[in-house]
C-alpha cells in the first residue's frame, strides 16, 4: 500500500485502486502509536473535496474524541477490530443511548449509521480500535458541532475527568437499559 501523508494523522492513497491488507493495518496500528493523538486514517478517498469519505481508522485506547455531531451529513462505522462503546447524547449533554461495538465474531453490534445531527464520542475499551468509516463530502470543518459542555483536547486535566465520569455514567446507562 503506497500512501502520500496530508499531515501526520491523515494519509490518502498513492494508488488508482485501495487496497488494505492485514498488514498493512498492523502498519497503521504501529504509525497510530507515533502520532501525538494516537490515532491515524487512511483515506480511500482522493481529497477533501470527494462526494463521498470513506476512511479507515486507528485509535489507541488514550485517543479523545471529543463529543460532536455532524450537519448535514451521515455517518456509518464498522468495526474491524476492537471494543468500543459509541456514547450518544443529547443537546444538553444527557446520554441517550450507548452502541456496545465490537468485530462481528463478537457478538456487538458491529455496524452503524447515523443520518441525523447527534453528539457522539467513543469509549475505547480496547488496547486498539481499527474501523471503517463513511461520511457525506466534502469535508469542511463548519459542518462539525462540538459539544460545548465537553472539554477541548488540548484541556488533558478536563478530559481525563470528563472520560472517567463519562464511562461511569455510560456502563450505568448500559446497566439499566438491559
Amino acid at each position: 500500500m503506497r500512501t502520500k501523508p496530508f499531515n501526520s494523522e491523515v494519509l490518502y492513497p498513492d494508488e488508482p485502486i485501495v487496497q488494505v491488507a492485514q498488514a498493512d493495518v498492523a502498519w497503521l496500528k504501529a504509525q497510530a502509536e507515533q502520532t501525538e493523538r494516537k490515532r491515524i486514517r487512511l483515506c480511500a478517498h482522493k481529497n477533501v473535496d470527494d462526494s463521498l469519505h470513506e476512511m479507515l481508522i486507528v485509535h489507541t485506547r488514550d485517543t479523545y474524541v471529543r463529543p460532536h455531531k455532524h450537519l448535514d451529513k451521515s455517518e456509518s462505522f464498522h468495526v474491524i477490530e476492537g471494543w468500543v462503546d459509541v456514547v450518544l447524547f443529547d443537546d444538553d449533554g444527557e446520554i441517550t443511548d450507548v452502541i456496545q461495538m465490537g468485530d462481528y465474531s463478537s457478538g456487538y453490534c458491529f455496524y452503524y449509521r447515523i443520518a441525523d445531527p447527534r453528539y457522539h464520542t467513543l469509549l475505547i475499551h480496547s488496547d486498539v480500535l481499527v474501523f471503517h468509516e463513511t461520511t457525506n463530502g466534502p469535508f469542511s470543518r463548519s459542518q462539525t458541532a462540538f459539544a460545548s459542555w465537553s472539554p477541548t483536547e488540548n484541556n488533558t486535566a478536563a478530559v481525563g475527568e470528563f472520560m472517567s465520569k463519562l464511562a461511569k455514567t455510560a456502563a450505568t446507562f448500559r446497566s439499566v437499559v438491559e
